[in-house]
């Protein structure tokens, strides 16, 4: 079963980056975040009210507000870097926030067999791999290369910290809407003082109707990125963070495919052989 969810998890993630990149040539990117997070807020707060999970409140829940305030500083980050470019260092290096909760596994006493060991190694190079990195002719700014590693460790944090949230299905419920309303409040912070330094909140072209007519799409992306947490961290909660970290991290190879599928855009020869590599990696890793 934690194989099952985590992947459950990759597909809900990369899933989620898609439409979010897609949303993102249209309207600014804090708006997006904004925005998604806030829908994803209220189906969660009526979750809690119709489950009685605000009964569930307690210290953990820290652990989700710490996820909501890494979370946007992750996420800023590495749209930063994917603006400071190429994306095609930028976006393999963003796989890397996997060694976090891996790291916090091994040192909890998890010790994945030899198999899975070489499952971790294989599917790691495949995320890595699918991502297209770029061997040559990608002069790379070194701002690029930290903003990148910050928002990949930032990531991999996010996915230790709403693991330790909860340990009930009705407490995660409550966990992720206190993760989303601090996200919400973070992010629209972060969107304030950009406002206020000249930036746009809303499109040049449509303004506000844009949004509206963009909301069915931002919902998805709020609701699968929720719902990609839930699924992570029941997967956490059932079987070795370290197995459920590194496929729940096969996301990117997701967001490849579904560029492929939807857009058409053709997958390289390098981006390709990851994805297979992964494949091969979450076979190890669901078999060791």
């Amino acid at each position: 079963m934690t194989a099952l969810f985590a992947l459950a998890t990759s597909l809900l993630w990369g899933l989620a980056d898609f439409g979010g990149g897609l949303l993102t040539r249209r309207l600014p990117a804090l708006t997006v975040v904004v925005v998604s997070q806030a829908i994803a807020a209220g189906v969660l707060g009526a979750i809690v009210v119709a489950t009685g999970g605000w009964r569930e409140a307690g210290p953990q829940l820290w652990f989700a507000v710490a996820a909501g305030l890494v979370g946007p500083v992750a996420m800023l980050a590495f749209y930063k870097a994917l603006a400071l470019g190429p994306m095609g260092v930028v976006s393999p290096l963003g796989s890397l926030g996997v060694a976090v909760p891996v790291g916090v596994g091994l040192v909890l006493g998890e010790r994945p067999g030899i198999l899975q060991f070489a499952g971790i190694a294989v599917a790691v190079a495949g995320v890595v791999l699918a991502g297209g990195p770029q061997f040559r002719g990608a002069a790379v700014q070194r701002q690029a290369v930290l903003l990148t590693l910050l928002a990949a460790f930032g990531f991999g944090g996010v996915m230790s910290l709403i693991a330790e949230a909860s340990s009930t299905l009705t407490g995660l419920f409550l966990a992720l809407f206190v993760q989303r309303v601090t996200n919400v409040a973070a992010g629209g912070a972060a969107l304030w003082v950009s406002v206020r330094r000249g930036a746009r909140a809303l499109p040049e072209d449509g303004g506000a109707a844009v949004v509206r007519g963009a909301l069915p799409a931002l919902a998805f992306v709020g609701l699968a990125d929720v719902a990609a947490n839930g699924t992570y961290a029941t997967a956490a909660q059932l079987g070795p963070v370290t197995v459920a970290a590194v496929l729940a991290s096969l996301y990117p190879v997701v967001t490849a495919l579904a560029a492929r599928g939807i857009l058409s855009e053709r997958l390289r020869g390098i981006q390709a052989a990851g994805a297979g590599l992964a494949l091969i990696g979450t076979v190890l890793l669901a078999t060791g």
